[in-house]
């Protein structure tokens, strides 16, 4: 009952012209639409005092809804929450998920210069806790 069809040459021929055009297409849709998305959701330091607007949680405080773009927030108003500097002492440092450390760092060591800042602190904080443990397991032993 299994039959094994397969294409003509021919038909490998048009496969192989469809994908040369239309892939390029497809991808460069999708990365302009990930581009422009990716920077609405980009993070802002302040550089006075530390604080980070993070559009995916907004700011209660101000009355800033979650998801708004910094771009879209009124400058003449806005004030930092914790040192109420304006919006031109804020600098872009990127979204959520992008590793910390300079670019050119990111290749050295282990591994771990590529990890988000959040998985670096488990990997600290666990292995700390980890020697505390072994650390402490050393008082059952008489």
């Amino acid at each position: 009952m299994s039959q094994n069809f397969q294409p003509s040459s021919d038909d490998n021929q048009i496969l192989e012209d469809l994908a040369k055009e239309e892939i390029p297409k497809i991808l460069s849709e999708t990365n302009n639409k990930e581009l422009s998305s990716n920077l609405e959701q980009n993070r802002y330091e302040c550089r006075s005092c530390g604080y980070i607007y993070d559009p995916r949680e907004g700011n209660k405080k101000l009355n800033i809804l979650p998801n708004t773009a910094f771009s879209a927030i009124d400058g003449t108003t806005f004030a930092c929450p914790v040192c109420r500097a304006g919006k031109n002492l804020y600098k872009d440092i990127g979204p959520r998920e992008k590793p910390s450390g300079f670019e050119e760092n990111l290749t050295y060591g282990f591994g771990f210069n590529s990890l988000p800042p959040g998985q670096k602190n488990i990997l600290i904080f666990g292995g700390l806790a980890f020697a505390a443990a072994c650390f402490l397991s050393l008082y059952s032993l008489h």
